[in-house]
């Protein structure tokens, strides 16, 4: 069976290099090359691959990116290409399909692909749930995202965190307010709370986070609850069992 290859890359000569190695095997067709991760999602969207080589570090929007604006089962079988620490690569050798650390040769490249073709014998709700637990790890040890990647149809949108001002549950959405946008996002409340600085964003109720900084005052009420006013002059009601920490948060300065 020949499988359909994409490669994502924003080197030209690692690119070259995978196309040449994919060649000599007649069981790949490479149907695809991108050079950043926003043109990864619509040509993974577009021509369906069976493997991604996807490049860690790009600029604008990376590979751990990339991994998150696609639905895990669903996803093709992805091969990072990187020269990332190692804190990645541990979690590479536990989680991920498999990995090639620049600069690699023929013998790794074919190693790579015997995983890759056992791989795709299995079902593809274990790949996905290898990709859940790899993104667990790398964001367990890496940096807080400075921008939100939002699908919506076929564009993709970047919302600066620091941009945020709050933050509401909508089902398996959570809708994102950042001055006078409003970004849909496919995820839990729950799960991007986790994702951000808590010293900056704070639940204030079972269905809304609210970014500090965008806090102008908050006036109590009779039960322990505050009416948050922000700086937009959005008011929002925190509920009776986070007024408390929210007070507290408040008095140490945030």
């Amino acid at each position: 069976m020949s499988l359909r290859v994409l490669v994502v890359d924003d080197e030209p000569l690692a690119r070259e290099k995978l196309r040449t190695l994919i060649a000599e095997h007649d069981d790949l067709e490479q149907v695809g090359e991108c050079s950043n991760g926003v043109e990864a999602l619509e040509a993974i969207a577009r021509v369906r691959p069976d493997v991604v080589f996807l490049d860690v570090q790009m600029p604008e929007m990376d590979g751990f990116a990339v991994l998150e604006a696609l639905e895990p089962d669903a996803a093709p079988a992805i091969v990072f290409v990187t020269a990332y620490d190692h804190y990645a690569i541990q979690a590479f050798e536990v989680h991920a399909l498999d990995y090639l650390l620049k600069p690699f040769d023929r013998e790794r490249f074919a190693r790579t692909l015997e995983h890759v073709r056992g791989a795709l014998g299995h079902d593809a709700s274990e790949l996905g749930a290898h990709l859940r637990a790899l993104l667990r790890d790398v964001r367990r040890d890496g940096d807080r995202p400075a921008r939100l990647l939002v699908k919506s149809g076929g564009r993709v949108t970047f919302v600066t965190v620091s941009e945020v001002d709050w933050i509401q549950a909508a089902g398996n959405y959570v809708e994102i307010h950042a001055g006078k946008e409003t970004h849909l996002l496919r995820e839990t409340l729950k799960n991007l709370e986790s994702r951000l600085d808590p010293e900056r964003f704070v639940r204030v109720h079972r269905s809304i986070v609210v970014n500090l900084d965008r806090v102008k005052h908050m006036d109590a009420g009779i039960h322990g609850e505050y009416v948050i006013t922000l700086r937009d002059g959005q008011q929002l009601q925190s509920g009776r069992g986070f007024g408390e920490r929210l007070r507290e948060r408040i008095e140490r300065g945030g």
